[in-house]
């Protein structure tokens, strides 16, 4: 049995006005402290939650708006939560649900609540396996744990106690400790993913996968340790892990070995399925693109303008980390090729100066037919596009270490990648490219591998 002061928990039962923590509010609280052996404290106390309880919700508790109107409000009673959970493991049966209204309350003074948490929901199922229902309820009725008062605070935070207690002292001769670590963690873990699950993933870099009940991807992410940052997801409290939560039914992976090749198969595979948490929380680190369209007189003109834009003007021709770097390209191609300054939309609409100094022919001023400027503006365009010098090949590490990734840009753009042999012992460079797949070619690819490049990692580079 555990011993007095092994663990200190805090059981926790919260009643409300309904719900959904964002919307609804807590219309009473109760804590009780225990070691795991016996009962230290308890508190208990009504709470206004500054709005009307909903009939329903009174026909369940039976707490009535008279009731609440004198009673404290959670900011005057938020310290007392804070003293009491202090330093415990946050217990309550379904415990997200208790868990996630009082984090809300506490966000919305602003303040962070943050505590190890243990459903005695999933604890029940491993430590009594084969009962028809692990509610609250059932479990009352099986164990026969005296309660006063349903689904009012105090009497099911006692009840989920008395539940708590039973767990431990039933697994007297095996280690409780662990089996409550195991609880904490798997709680943190969606309903249909197990944590034998996430032990048998691969420790190795590649991409993963989140699936919903009807088998749709839903979150692509990459990773050097797949296992590691699969756990990391379901680690704290946070809105994605909430999503996560809710959503994820299933998890799939594949290993590249290769950190380029995971986040160009991230990238691409983002790309292909836009699965649902990736676009919501997708953070835009090239905010800025040159784009490229033609003006009601036939002239190309090259446009400045938000990635984030609904209606782009044209196709992209080149991202850009910030504004400065896309009004220095455009600035660079405009003196390159002697453009017209007004046919390169930055936003200033200003008129073109460069015509008087003799560095415009006169597209501003019709003096230079759109056939003659669209020469120098087609080949401003192939420099915008330009990413690379030449051709050449990127040898990564493989799958495992009797392979090679190989990385192939061809006409001076991502290609694709592959897996070869790592003894494979050919004549010719351009032999290496009969390893690699086609793949989708994005400037999202290419500014991967030109970033890579830039990092100093080690990667064997051949030229074509």
């Amino acid at each position: 049995m555990a011993s007095k002061g092994q663990k200190r928990f805090a059981v926790v039962d919260i009643e409300t006005t309904g719900g959904m923590p964002k919307r609804d509010k807590i219309t009473e609280i109760a804590i009780v402290i225990t070691d795991g052996v016996e009962i230290l404290d308890q508190y208990a106390t009504l709470i206004n939650p500054e709005r009307s309880i909903p009939h329903e919700i009174t026909r369940i508790t039976g707490i009535t708006d008279d009731m609440v109107q004198n009673a404290p409000r959670f900011y005057e009673v938020a310290k007392e939560i804070v003293l009491l959970t202090e330093g415990a493991i946050f217990v309550a049966h379904n415990v997200n649900f208790d868990y996630n209204f009082i984090r809300y309350e506490f966000e919305r003074l602003g303040y962070t609540f943050s505590r190890k948490q243990l459903c005695t929901v999933k604890l029940s199922r491993k430590a009594f396996p084969g009962l028809a229902s692990y509610s609250l309820g059932n479990l009352i009725r099986h164990f026969g744990i005296q309660v006063e008062a349903r689904h009012r605070a105090l009497d099911d935070a006692l009840a989920a106690t008395q539940l708590l207690l039973k767990v431990i002292d039933s697994n007297q001769d095996e280690n409780v400790t662990a089996l409550i670590n195991r609880g904490i963690r798997e709680n943190k873990l969606p309903e249909a993913i197990h944590i034998e699950r996430l032990h048998q993933l691969p420790e190795v870099t590649g991409v993963y996968y989140f699936y919903d009940r009807y088998g749709t991807i839903i979150y692509v992410g990459k990773s050097i340790n797949i296992r590691s940052r699969i756990l990391q997801h379901f680690g704290q409290i946070t809105a994605k892990q909430e999503k996560l939560l809710r959503q994820v039914h299933d998890l799939d992976f594949t290993i590249t070995g290769s950190e380029l090749i995971a986040l160009l198969l991230e990238s691409e595979e983002i790309k292909v399925h836009n699965p649902e948490i990736n676009r919501a929380q997708k953070k835009k680190d090239y905010p800025y693109v040159i784009t490229t369209a033609h003006d009601g007189k036939g002239y190309r003109v090259f446009y400045l303008e938000a990635e984030s834009s609904k209606k782009l003007k044209g196709p992209i021709l080149s991202y850009h980390s910030s504004l400065a770097s896309a009004k220095g390209n455009l600035g660079m191609v405009r003196e390159l090729y002697s453009l017209c300054e007004e046919k390169i939309d930055v936003g200033n609409h200003r008129r073109c100066i460069y015509h008087q100094m003799g560095e415009c022919y006169g597209a501003c001023v019709d003096e230079e037919s759109p056939e003659a400027y669209n020469e120098r503006a087609e080949e401003a365009k192939v420099h915008l596009t330009k990413v690379f010098d030449g051709d050449f090949i990127l040898i990564t590490e493989g799958r495992n270490s009797e392979e090679n990734g190989v990385v192939w840009v061809s006409q001076k753009s991502y290609f694709g990648f592959g897996f070869m042999d790592a003894s494979f012992a050919y004549t010719s460079p351009h032999e290496l490219t009969t390893c690699v797949e086609k793949r989708l070619s994005t400037p999202e690819a290419n500014l991967i591998i030109q970033q890579f490049l830039r990092s100093g990692k080690n990667i064997r580079r051949i030229e074509l």
